[in-house]
């Protein structure tokens, strides 16, 4: 039986909103990969991006601005059997939630960041984003952007991301499949998704991208994927993915960038410390008995520890 990931919320989002094909791609990729509404979890930060777990019939926290990434990381962790999803924006995720961004390259979690990425704080009145470049001047602001811009795909690969792909918000079709891509990806991915804002950001449309966006699989020498036998590849494959990383203006690509399969994710990194972790995690343990009180025996736990 295939879930319907659609909630019975009515959505708010502008109209001609990026918003909507995202979450129209997020529910087709989780419908597609046969999951139930208790494998999935979402994960949100503040803004326009923050309210998508309200419209996904899954578990979901709505939580703090540019916090999603720590509260998905105890998400995952509690229970890594979950697949847990982060719909964040770019000025969310890149802004206040930058350092945990950096951190969870190096983790290497199993999160899936959806980044959204229109270049501007939308729900807030159009103040430029990191996302935005410099000396851009969009109409929801009163002077030139001042600020240098953050590139989503070269800080991830930077900080260890083992999956980095783009999407176009205007190809559900290609999104779709990156993202089942991602959410099968044993460990931590980013997938930025480019997207018009049509209240706050009149330079970036729908129009300006489609004239600009290719697909890297088009390309059919394009093979990111490094499995175990090819690690020696991995090193070239990271360079060629940081290239195309780097390349904006008339030409953007969109696709998978890098998609490295033989870096050992955390929870199985903690497993080699915690053993029966995988088996057990936290999530499924007895926290009491029926009599209301811990099973755990703390004499028992500590015994060998104790010095008389």
């Amino acid at each position: 039986m295939v879930h319907n990931f659609k909630s019975n919320i009515a959505v708010d989002w502008c109209p001609g909103c990026g918003d909507f094909g995202i979450l129209t791609s997020i529910t087709q990729a989780l419908s597609e990969l046969n999951l139930g509404p208790t494998d999935v979890v979402a994960v949100s930060g503040i803004g326009c991006s923050g309210k998508t777990p309200h419209y996904l019939n899954i578990g979901g926290v709505h939580t703090l601005h540019g916090r999603s990434i720590p509260f998905a990381t105890g998400v995952k962790l509690s229970n890594p059997k979950l697949k847990v999803i982060i719909p964040s924006g770019d000025g969310d995720m890149l802004g206040i939630g930058a350092g945990h961004f950096v951190a969870e390259g190096r983790r290497n979690t199993g999160l899936t960041l959806i980044l959204y990425d229109n270049e501007v704080y939308g729900l807030t009145k159009g103040q430029a984003a990191p996302t935005m470049e410099l000396g851009e001047k969009t109409k929801g602001l009163t002077r030139a952007n001042i600020f240098g811009k953050v590139n989503p795909i070269t800080l991830a690969l930077s900080s260890g991301y083992s999956f980095v792909a783009r999407g176009f918000s205007f190809d559900m079709k290609q999104l779709k499949e990156i993202l089942k891509t991602a959410i099968l990806h044993e460990g931590s991915s980013l997938v930025d998704v480019l997207q018009p804002c049509p209240t706050y950001n009149n330079i970036n449309t729908m129009e300006w991208y489609k004239q600009r966006v290719y697909k890297l699989e088009d390309d059919k020498s394009w093979d990111p994927v490094i499995n175990s036998g090819n690690e020696n590849q991995a090193t070239e494959k990271f360079q060629k993915a940081y290239e195309r990383g780097l390349e904006w203006g008339d030409r953007i690509p969109t696709g998978i960038f890098y998609d490295n399969r033989t870096i050992p994710s955390f929870t199985k990194r903690l497993n080699e410390y915690v053993p029966g972790y995988l088996s057990n995690p936290p999530a499924t343990q007895l926290i009491s008995g029926s009599d209301g009180y811990t099973p755990i025996d703390p004499y028992k736990t500590f015994e060998d520890k104790i010095i008389y």
